[in-house]
Formats: structure tokens, sequence, C-alpha cells
């Protein structure tokens, strides 16, 4: 994989403009703050970050995959003000589970989902070495 970072441009954090891959890919779905019976053991938003998280991670090894191999993640938000005020605890969750790793990442509050007690959602896409 090769990080694009255009000259000049600062260099963000928690994630990457843009990144270069070629292999075999793997999509995850959009997953929840539940655990694998699909049942939210927490309404905290990082309790749901860390939940899931471990699914994403989950699922990429069925794949022969790892955090490493992401290439592209969407969070999907109900609340953005608060996701923004416990930023600090997101990014220790997040390095603990997917590592030092920061794909091309969006981030979009939405107005709801799905899943009844949901506060988000983080789909990825993933790319194995040929």
């Amino acid at each position: 994989m090769l990080m694009l970072q255009p000259p000049g441009w600062v260099r963000p954090k928690g994630y990457s403009n843009g990144i270069v891959a070629s292999g075999r890919m793997v999509f995850v779905a959009g997953q929840v703050g539940w655990d694998k019976e699909e049942v939210f053991r927490t309404d905290d938003l990082v309790g749901q970050v860390h939940q899931a998280l471990t699914n994403i991670v989950a699922i990429l090894a069925e794949a022969g995959a790892s955090p490493a191999h992401i290439v592209r993640m969407n969070w999907y938000l109900a609340d953005a003000a608060e996701y923004n005020a416990r930023l600090a605890e997101i990014g220790a969750v997040y390095r603990e589970l997917i590592g030092r790793h920061f794909p091309a990442m969006t981030a979009l509050q939405v107005a709801g989902f799905v899943e009844k007690g949901a506060k988000i959602e983080i789909e990825v896409t993933a790319m194995l070495p040929a």
C-alpha cells in the first residue's frame, strides 16, 4: 500500500488522504456496537466503537486479513458532537484494536440507524496482497 500525501499538505491526524493498493478486495458491511448475538451490551459510544471495531477485526480474520490491510473506513455517527468530545477515548480504542494504521476515512453524522440503540456504524474495505 502507498499512502498518498501531496507535497506541502498538512499531514492529517488519524487518517490518510488516500491510498493506492492492489490485490484481493475484502468488503466488510457496516458494523454496529452489538456483539455476535446481535445484543448491545452498552449504550456508551466508546463501548460501541470498541465492539464495532472488534467485529471488524473478526470478520477481516475470516478473509485472512488484519487491520493493516484496511484501505478505507467509513464511520456513521449518531452524534458528531459526542464523537468529537470523546475523540481521545475513541482514539485509544482504535489504536488498541487497529493499531497505528490510518486508512482513508470518512465520518458522517446520520439521522438514525436501522438497529435501534446503535450510536455508531463502521464499514471498511481491505486489500489483501495478490
